[in-house]
């Protein structure tokens, strides 16, 4: 029976637990479940790992895993057989009860509202409405620190990137691109197309827990006015 993952090395000290390609809720808990026993019980020498939407990257130290390889040949063989183990016996259902709800506040004034209405024959109010009615995984942290790729975003509202990316979008950022939506944790270069801005930082590098979400947590997001925008910016 075909194995429903595949483990190969990413370089000397860090392999890849790939379980498809796709963003696919059912693949991505694969992901996460296995993150998240990792991080609660895992081999000497293990660093960190990384959860992307169907993979997840797991990063070791060579000179410490060799200390108890025993009979494998490589640490890698040995790496490899530890996570085939932890599969074996993941449910990943199990996981639930370590995730969260995160409610976001946000002003629906994206330059780029218009045009995701238009391009759908919608008008802004329906944008904002069908925005707002779901509730959004967290797929994976990424692009940038903090920055979580949510999904999936109903298709009546699914906007391709832009054809030429913006030099500069502002803090706090909520975009749409595909079936992804976003929130730009710091101001950067980008080519999604903007939609609103929510005044809470979700990143804070001097915070003992900087981010605000994590993989698997799911993010709601509710309406707020201008004035209620500025009494509660925090950029």
């Amino acid at each position: 029976m075909e194995k429903p993952f595949s483990i190969g090395p990413l370089n000397e000290s860090a392999v890849v637990v790939s379980f498809g390609n796709g963003i696919d809720p059912s693949v991505n808990r694969n992901v996460i479940s296995l993150h998240q026993s990792l991080c609660r019980s895992s081999f000497r020498g293990f660093v960190e790992s990384v959860p992307a939407y169907s993979s997840l990257a797991v990063f070791y130290n060579p000179m410490e895993v060799i200390q108890t390889i025993g009979n494998f040949k490589s640490t890698f063989g040995f790496v490899e057989r530890f996570l085939e183990d932890v599969l074996a016996q993941l449910h990943p259902g199990e996981m639930s009860e370590q995730n969260q709800v995160v409610e976001i506040p946000a002003l629906y004034t994206g330059e780029d509202l218009k045009f995701v209405a238009d391009f759908h024959q919608l008008t802004p109010g329906e944008v904002i409405a069908i925005h707002m009615s779901r509730t959004y995984r967290v797929f994976m942290i990424g692009f940038l620190p903090g920055f979580p790729y949510l999904g999936t975003v109903d298709e009546r509202i699914a906007t391709p990137r832009k054809s030429s990316p913006r030099i500069s979008v502002s803090a706090g950022s909520i975009a749409i691109a595909g079936l992804q939506t976003g929130i730009y944790p710091q101001s950067s270069p980008g080519g999604w197309q903007l939609i609103g801005r929510t005044p809470i930082k979700i990143f804070d590098k001097q915070k003992l827990m900087p981010c605000i979400v994590k993989p698997g947590d799911s993010v709601r997001f509710y309406a707020i006015d201008q004035k209620e925008f500025e009494k509660r910016n925090e950029y």
